[in-house]
């Protein structure tokens, strides 16, 4: 092969190289700006840092947020859904340990693509019990929290202590407002739920704007893996609002 002939061909050969580098970037950029429009707009991750939700979610599950569907078809009594804190609900995290900058670069790149959860932690999960112009009352003689007027069997779900069937050792009477959420934790004893934030501007009512989306599958662990039960079957009997 003459000293042209090889010239040429390690140039073939470089042009290839950066051909192929230049696809594997594109690739790679048009799989996190998908990947990040899937998280903003879709499907996004959470994990579960506390009990409030035993026994339906615990303590570390990974779980999978659809934040599409509600923009169309609303929420329902029984959802669970995903929350920022609409201020007050959550004590003042400890400052944690500064991390090395290219942990901080990695982990900020999981979370823009949505393979991390590390915004999560100014975030709750809880269960819709009171849609907007709801009347929410608890309880009543049997100690069965009532919707309009209608009371709701909650036992399927909720995590009492032996012998007790009361959904809430806390009494309330309130009229959800327009845009807002009454929402309760299944470990009724263990959640720091509406009922204890009452005494807030916000009356114990998370705004609309505030909730990330509906949990509807678990996939961590592994024998945890599936879909999240709104049991929305309990609320058959709750008429609309007044």
């Amino acid at each position: 092969m003459t000293t042209d002939s090889a010239r040429a061909a390690a140039t073939r050969r470089r042009r290839g190289v950066l051909v192929f580098l230049r696809d594997v970037v594109v690739i790679i950029v048009i799989a996190a700006l998908v990947s990040f429009v899937v998280k903003t707009f879709v499907v996004r991750s959470f994990y579960i840092p506390s009990a409030s939700m035993e026994r339906t979610l615990l303590i570390n599950d990974r779980i999978l947020v659809d934040e599409l569907t509600p923009r169309w078809t609303d929420y329902e009594r029984g959802d669970i859904v995903v929350f920022k804190d609409p201020g007050g609900w959550l004590a003042a995290q400890p400052q944690t340990p500064a991390r090395p900058p290219l942990v901080e670069a990695v982990d900020w790149v999981l979370t823009f693509v949505g393979l991390s959860t590390s915004d999560a932690q100014d975030h709750l999960v809880k269960r819709v019990i009171g849609l907007p112009g709801d009347h929410v009352v608890c309880c009543n003689a049997l100690g069965q929290i009532t919707v309009n007027g209608a009371p709701i069997d909650e036992l399927d779900y909720l995590n009492l202590p032996q012998g007790d069937t009361a959904a809430s050792n806390e009494t309330f009477d309130v009229v959800v407002p327009d845009d807002s959420l009454w929402l309760l934790g299944d470990n009724r004893d263990r959640s720091r739920d509406s009922r204890a934030h009452q005494e807030l501007p916000s009356g114990g009512f998370v705004p609309l704007p505030n909730v990330v989306g509906k949990a509807f599958f678990t996939t961590w662990p592994l024998d945890r893996l599936g879909t999240i039960d709104g049991h929305h079957d309990s609320f058959n009997g709750v008429p609309d609002p007044e």
